[in-house]
């Protein structure tokens, strides 16, 4: 049986299928690999690739032997300490392991097995547990888009891209251009020949040169061909950028003590999301980062997700802030505004009211789209339920509960849904 493996898509001393095979049967320990990678990342560097370390052990291949059958004994060569029977002592301890001892002139070993992934397998392995269809995470993994627009016309080409109106016209300017001087000579000659045979006979010498001469530009202007492969003008298509503008995506979150780890990673992996989203279809793209509990503060990200003051929750002091930040650095006619807001839904009674009535007036009218996500395993607090009016009323406002990373994805199904509306 003859099997052909086509591997004309790729690289040189390269094998795709190899690799896919080895991903496939080390996907437990590249996905560890790539969450760690995320949690140590910042949002805006996540579409690299990562280099993922794995243990020889886990690498190496099965082997066959041979068994020997029943009970059998056998003597090594070499020991001069111990005979069939003598019990050997427990090591003592430190002695085996590694770490704070010293340096040996014995034994060996190896390195873990280090291998790179590329910036499409990276986001494939990231976008794994999100459950993307697989047109978004082709969407979101696309490299920069370009669109074909006319640029005039070019003297060389396919025959699919021959203009035959442009070749038509430079063909009729070649004939007039290249015929105007035999066509003015002939018409002098043509006088000449009229007025000569009112005085000459048809067999005169003077008659016959005139019409040979006549007879040699008429068959130099048939001559002319009708079309030359000069003529031919191909329509020329150049690939440019599509056109981005710039944006500016707010991450609010609430840092309260209810605010876990756990909920700020899947808050992360969201926030991330967004950003992949946004440098599709933007060139610059500013990141503000809003963090929250009785008050609000802009910080980097690493304060962000990682700084360890808690307290009470009072939504609307980010809520403020954020209307603050927007209308003194980012003028809506210059930017387009994304906002991303993650809570566990907690929130002052007080407070949720004041929160729908700053977004109603203040936010909404300037952002291009306001997702927020609460992450909880319980019922809705009161937060929720006013944000179910701003929903009723704003088709740019999406709203879900989130309890794993897997949940994320049904905000972002209506975003990528409205962008191929669009589009």
């Amino acid at each position: 049986m003859v099997q052909v493996i086509d591997r004309r898509l790729n690289g040189k001393n390269k094998s795709a299928i190899n690799r896919e095979r080895f991903l496939r049967r080390f996907k437990d320990q590249v996905k560890q690999a790539v969450t760690k990678a995320v949690k140590g990342r910042s949002i805006t560097d996540i579409d690299n690739g990562e280099k993922v370390s794995i243990p020889v052990r886990d690498v190496s291949e099965p082997v066959f032997g041979h068994s020997h059958g029943g009970v059998w004994e056998t003597v090594h060569p070499g020991n001069q300490d111990y005979i069939k029977g003598d019990s050997i002592d427990r090591p003592p301890p430190g002695g085996g392991g590694g770490g704070g001892g010293k340096a040996s002139n014995e034994g060996e070993g190896e390195d873990d097995f280090v291998f790179e992934l590329s910036r499409e397998e990276f986001l494939n392995f990231f976008f794994d547990d999100l459950e993307l269809p697989n047109l978004v995470k082709t969407q979101l993994t696309a490299t920069e888009a370009f669109k074909n627009v006319r640029a005039g016309f070019t003297a060389d080409g396919t025959p699919s891209n021959i203009h035959i109106v442009r070749s038509l016209k430079g063909a009729l300017g070649r004939r007039i251009a290249l015929s105007a001087e035999p066509m003015s000579r002939l018409n002098e000659l043509q006088e000449e020949l009229d007025i000569l045979l009112e005085e000459h006979d048809e067999n005169s010498p003077e008659v016959m040169h005139i019409r040979e001469e006549i007879r040699h530009l008429k068959s130099r202007i048939i001559s002319i061909p009708f079309i030359d492969p000069f003529d031919l003008r191909y329509s020329n298509r150049v690939k440019i950028p599509r056109p981005t503008t710039q944006a500016v995506m707010f991450c609010v979150m609430d840092v309260s003590g209810s605010m876990d780890e756990n909920k700020k990673d899947i808050a992360k992996r969201f926030f991330i999301l967004l950003y992949l989203f946004l440098t599709r279809n933007y060139e610059k793209i500013e990141v503000v980062f809003v963090r929250h509990h009785t008050q609000a503060a802009e910080v980097n990200e690493h304060e962000f997700f990682h700084a360890r003051d808690t307290g009470g929750t009072v939504v609307s002091s980010a809520l403020k802030l954020t209307s603050k930040i927007i209308t003194e650095r980012f003028p809506t006619e210059d930017w387009n505004i994304y906002i991303a807001q993650a809570s566990d839904g907690d929130n002052w009674d007080s407070d949720s009211a004041q929160c729908r009535e700053i977004l109603t007036k203040e936010i909404m009218p300037l952002v291009q789209y306001y997702a927020y996500i609460e992450i909880t395993e319980g019922e809705p607090q009161n937060l929720w339920y006013e944000y179910e009016k701003i929903h009723a009323t704003h088709a740019h406002f999406a709203m879900k509960k989130i309890q794993t990373p897997a949940d994320i994805y049904p905000v972002f199904r209506d975003l990528f849904k409205k962008s191929a509306v669009t589009a």
